[in-house]
């Protein structure tokens, strides 16, 4: 994997503000009230999570690291994948009922959502993978020093141009900041399931 460099991305709705630290990393505050969501059970539609892209063709994977250390209800961060506003899909932490979640929304025109608590992740860096090989995406995660977890199978076409990097987003609340400590780019994964 080759490390991506913060300024050659572009933004995706502009964060409240940037910061480049001393160790590499970029921290980001979205604003107040930011979200990706699309219809679905809330009935609402919002697209103005800050999210910084690189083109994401087929046969490539993305990498995100961030710390897990925020803790208000539906803050968020990982990667999103972009094809445009009513196609795209979000995978990272978000704090759901009290604790930490890993899961993904994949939209098409109507959002879903799955997840699953990782409450061991809080204060910690987390990383997410999206890899993107023929017709499909596949969503990892861990926390340093565990292995993967397989977060999420998608479709997507592809033939579909698309791009990718770090999200972030605070729906109930302003303030959040979020340290993404890298991103990096490489080869889709192989296979779906890791030789035993």
């Amino acid at each position: 994997m080759r490390s991506i460099e913060w300024s050659s991305g572009r933004w995706h709705r502009q964060p409240v503000r940037t910061v480049a630290e001393a160790d590499g990393g970029l921290s980001v505050e979205p604003g107040a009230g930011s979200d990706l969501w699309r219809h679905t059970s809330y009935g609402f539609v919002h697209d103005d999570a800050p999210a910084l892209l690189a083109d994401f063709p087929v046969g490539s994977a993305v990498e995100v690291d961030f710390r897990l250390n925020y803790a208000e209800q539906f803050d968020q961060a990982g990667v999103l994948v972009r094809v445009d506003d009513r196609n795209w899909v979000k995978a990272g932490v978000e704090v759901s009922d009290g604790q930490p979640q890993v899961g993904a929304v994949v939209t098409r025109e109507f959002s879903d959502w799955s997840v699953a608590p990782v409450p061991q992740w809080a204060g910690r860096q987390v990383t997410v993978r999206v890899s993107r090989a023929g017709n499909a995406l596949t969503v990892r995660a861990r926390a340093a020093g565990e292995p993967w977890r397989l977060v999420r199978l998608a479709p997507l076409p592809p033939d579909a141009p698309a791009s990718a990097g770090p999200y972030c987003c605070s729906p109930s609340r302003g303030g959040l900041t979020v340290h993404f400590g890298g991103w990096r780019q490489g080869p889709a994964d192989p296979t779906l399931h890791p030789p035993e």
